[in-house]
């Protein structure tokens, strides 16, 4: 099994251990025969290029914006959703669970003409809050924290309760702090989403000013002649945000006590 392991980390370790290194080749280097891992002529070229030529500072600001408060609003919601279908007992919300995972089963292109047609007549068409709306709601989050909460005694909730404490209240300083590994790991999967997402802001926006990273690494691209050199940067560039993310919440994605707060 540790063969198998070890096999499968290294098919995927050569293609992107590939990629990084040749972003520090010279463009005549890329093609060139016979191909080599380690670049020959170490350069640095293709990132000042990257970053000097476009503006990142702000294409990094529009897609941080976007994808932070999307992340925020989607653990948010889906959590309180999740709660709600989890522990409330109405024919409806199992009705309306059903109709949420039905959404799964229907491709993101079918739905976005329905979704462009709302974008723009509540007047968000070329606007950041175009692509943060209709992002928040997500069925894989609601089914993360339904299924999390259900996993939650209920004799938690009535204890809360017969202290007096409201259901809002209880959400927030008892739920949510359960399901603090759910939400984590809910927010490093919307903001990689977000952070990647490419169709829909391309549908949605057409000032420059508000392109976001994924946009932008598209203008790099020619219609006759790439710069693959700067396009390989700029790529790296764009990963690191990705890559800071997962070192730094990759340890929080721990299971939570679900039986603190409770008396045998």
């Amino acid at each position: 099994m540790t063969a198998v392991l070890l096999a499968v980390l290294v098919a995927y370790a050569i293609p992107v251990l590939w990629f990084l290194l040749s972003s520090f080749k010279p463009g005549s280097e890329l093609f060139s025969l016979p191909l080599t891992l380690l670049p020959q002529d170490w350069t640095i070229s293709g990132y000042v290029t990257a970053w000097t030529r476009f503006d990142f500072w702000r294409y990094f600001g529009n897609t941080g914006l976007v994808a932070v408060l999307t992340t925020l609003l989607t653990v948010l919601v889906s959590a309180m959703t999740g709660y709600a279908l989890a522990k409330y007992r109405h024919w409806w919300l199992r009705v309306f669970f059903i109709c949420i995972l039905a959404t799964t089963m229907l491709p993101t292109e079918v739905i976005m003409p329905s979704t462009f047609a709302v974008i723009r007549e509540l007047g968000l068409y070329d606007s950041l809050a175009g692509i943060i709306v209709p992002s928040i709601l997500t069925a894989t989050g609601v089914f993360m924290f339904r299924q999390y909460f259900r996993t939650v005694p209920d004799e938690l909730l009535e204890a809360a309760r017969i202290d007096g404490v409201g259901e809002i209240r209880t959400f927030f300083s008892i739920m949510l702090p359960l399901a603090k590994p759910i939400a984590i790991t809910l927010a490093i999967f919307s903001f990689q989403w977000r952070w990647n997402d490419y169709i829909w802001p391309l549908i949605v926006l057409n000032d420059p000013n508000r392109y976001t990273l994924q946009l932008a690494l598209r203008s790099i691209v020619g219609a006759d002649n790439i710069d693959w050199s700067v396009l390989l940067s700029a790529s790296v560039i764009s990963l690191i945000p990705m890559v800071v993310l997962f070192v730094v919440f990759q340890r929080q994605v721990l299971s939570a006590d679900l039986n603190s707060g409770l008396k045998d």
